[in-house]
Protein backbone atom coordinates (compact mmCIF):
# COMPACT_ATOMS: atom_id res chain seq x y z
CA UNK A 1 0.00 0.00 0.00
CA UNK A 2 1.80 3.73 -1.06
CA UNK A 3 0.73 6.46 1.41
CA UNK A 4 2.49 10.08 1.15
CA UNK A 5 3.57 11.37 4.20
CA UNK A 6 5.09 14.59 5.54
CA UNK A 7 8.24 13.70 7.24
CA UNK A 8 10.13 16.95 9.17
CA UNK A 9 12.96 17.80 6.92
CA UNK A 10 14.80 17.44 9.76
CA UNK A 11 14.49 13.73 10.09
CA UNK A 12 15.63 12.89 6.26
CA UNK A 13 19.10 13.02 6.90
CA UNK A 14 19.48 11.08 9.72
CA UNK A 15 16.70 8.58 8.10
CA UNK A 16 19.68 8.24 5.15
CA UNK A 17 22.48 8.03 7.50
CA UNK A 18 20.96 5.02 9.35
CA UNK A 19 19.67 3.39 6.00
CA UNK A 20 23.46 3.90 4.66
CA UNK A 21 24.98 2.31 7.88
CA UNK A 22 22.55 -0.36 7.97
CA UNK A 23 22.99 -0.43 4.13
CA UNK A 24 19.71 -0.81 3.52
CA UNK A 25 16.62 1.54 2.21
CA UNK A 26 14.84 4.60 4.09
CA UNK A 27 11.75 3.13 3.08
CA UNK A 28 12.88 -0.70 4.88
CA UNK A 29 14.06 2.09 8.04
CA UNK A 30 11.15 3.51 8.19
CA UNK A 31 9.27 0.23 8.48
CA UNK A 32 11.28 -1.35 10.60
CA UNK A 33 10.79 1.28 12.98
CA UNK A 34 6.96 1.60 12.26
CA UNK A 35 7.12 -2.04 13.14
CA UNK A 36 8.92 -1.88 16.16
CA UNK A 37 7.04 1.30 17.63
CA UNK A 38 3.53 -0.97 17.60
CA UNK A 39 5.15 -3.78 18.82
CA UNK A 40 6.47 -1.70 21.67
CA UNK A 41 2.78 -0.51 22.37
CA UNK A 42 1.08 -3.37 22.37
CA UNK A 43 3.53 -4.51 24.80
CA UNK A 44 3.22 -1.94 26.77
CA UNK A 45 -0.96 -2.64 26.88
CA UNK A 46 -0.81 -5.95 27.66
CA UNK A 47 1.76 -5.06 30.79
CA UNK A 48 -0.80 -2.16 32.24
CA UNK A 49 -3.50 -5.05 32.00
CA UNK A 50 -4.72 -6.70 34.92
CA UNK A 51 -4.72 -10.37 35.86
CA UNK A 52 -7.73 -10.36 34.73
CA UNK A 53 -7.91 -8.44 31.68
CA UNK A 54 -4.93 -11.29 30.82
CA UNK A 55 -6.97 -14.32 30.85
CA UNK A 56 -9.99 -12.59 29.70
CA UNK A 57 -7.43 -11.93 26.17
CA UNK A 58 -6.12 -15.15 26.87
CA UNK A 59 -9.71 -17.10 25.99
CA UNK A 60 -10.44 -14.77 23.20
CA UNK A 61 -7.36 -15.43 21.47
CA UNK A 62 -7.73 -19.53 22.32
CA UNK A 63 -11.49 -19.04 21.02
CA UNK A 64 -10.40 -17.46 17.94
CA UNK A 65 -8.45 -20.50 16.81
CA UNK A 66 -11.10 -23.05 17.56
CA UNK A 67 -12.37 -24.48 14.42
CA UNK A 68 -16.13 -23.37 14.17
CA UNK A 69 -16.91 -26.40 11.73
CA UNK A 70 -16.87 -29.27 14.26
CA UNK A 71 -20.22 -28.99 16.52
CA UNK A 72 -20.51 -31.10 19.30
CA UNK A 73 -24.32 -32.03 20.60
CA UNK A 74 -25.84 -30.98 23.45
CA UNK A 75 -25.98 -34.91 24.86
CA UNK A 76 -22.62 -35.93 23.91
CA UNK A 77 -21.67 -32.36 26.24
CA UNK A 78 -23.05 -33.21 28.92
CA UNK A 79 -22.99 -36.96 28.88
CA UNK A 80 -20.95 -37.68 31.81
Amino acid sequence: MRKIIDIDQQLIPKLKLIAAIESSSVKKVMEDAIIWYIDHKQKEQINAMSLDQKEDLGLLLLLQQAKTTNTVSEEELFKS
